[in-house]
């Protein structure tokens, strides 16, 4: 018997070549990781974050083209960032911004806008201004979740932020088009922000969805960050959601 030796992999350019990334809340977790792959397929990369010595620690790792150090809660930061942004760009990841859990009777309403305004809010005002910052083609990503989309006592307003995202994923797609809309819906991922938010419950959360998850293994940031890729990458996909959890939702 004989074996006819294996093909050898075809060589390809990197599907990002010459094209430039921004992300917003690129300093960390979810953000970084989508920096370092598309950096990986030959994407010049442009960062963001809150903490200055955080975001050169993650540009000096992604050789990023540059940063800016702000909070992209404030409206008039993040307008002065698209305003000296060397622009066209190609591709805006949005990943700033963290869900806020609380019983909705013990929020007020300063509390309450704040919450929306952490995904809804900012997902809009960066829609605004990637208006004449994208390219045609290019990609505008948005970053949500999927733990949310079963209510029960004590998530407060992230149910019904998890509900508005995918609706107003797809009515940007048919306002910014040709510049394509898309969201990210992630459930569980080992990141920073997990970490902070769990605090010392975070390993027996590793260990049970390690258990019960259909991939036997947490979601990490290198995860979403290939389907972030793959996305920018596609040019057929606009005003959709793409969920990523390892099949969290199918376990509860």
């Amino acid at each position: 018997m004989s074996f006819e030796p294996s093909a050898a992999p075809v060589p390809r350019d990197p599907a990002l070549l010459g094209q430039t990334l921004v992300v917003i809340g690129g300093s960390a977790g979810i953000g970084l990781a989508t920096a370092r792959h598309a950096r990986a397929e030959g994407a010049a990369v442009i960062l963001t974050g809150r903490d200055p010595e955080r975001l050169r620690t993650a540009a000096a790792e992604v050789g990023a083209l540059s940063t800016a150090a702000f909070d992209a809660d404030d409206s008039a930061a993040l307008q002065r960032f698209f305003q000296n942004l060397p622009s066209p760009v190609d591709h805006i990841m949005v990943t700033a911004g963290h869900p806020s859990y609380r019983r909705l009777l013990d929020m007020d309403a300063d509390q309450a806008r704040r919450a929306i305004s952490g995904h809804t809010a900012l997902a809009l005002e960066v829609a605004r201004l990637a208006a004449g910052t994208v390219r045609p083609g290019g990609t505008l990503l948005l970053l949500g979740g999927t733990g949310a989309r079963r209510v029960r006592a004590g998530l407060g307003i992230a149910p019904a932020v998890t509900a508005a995202l995918p609706a107003l994923t797809a009515g940007l797609a048919l306002e910014l088009a040709p510049v394509r809309v898309n969201l990210i819906a992630a459930g569980f991922v080992d990141t920073p922000l997990s970490a902070r938010l769990l605090g010392d419950g975070l390993d027996a959360r590793r260990e049970e969805l390690r258990a019960a998850l259909p991939i036997g293994r947490v979601v990490v940031p290198a995860d979403v960050a290939a389907l972030a890729v793959h996305i920018m990458t596609n040019t057929a996909l606009t005003g959709a959601t793409y969920d990523i959890d390892g099949g969290q939702q199918l376990v509860g």
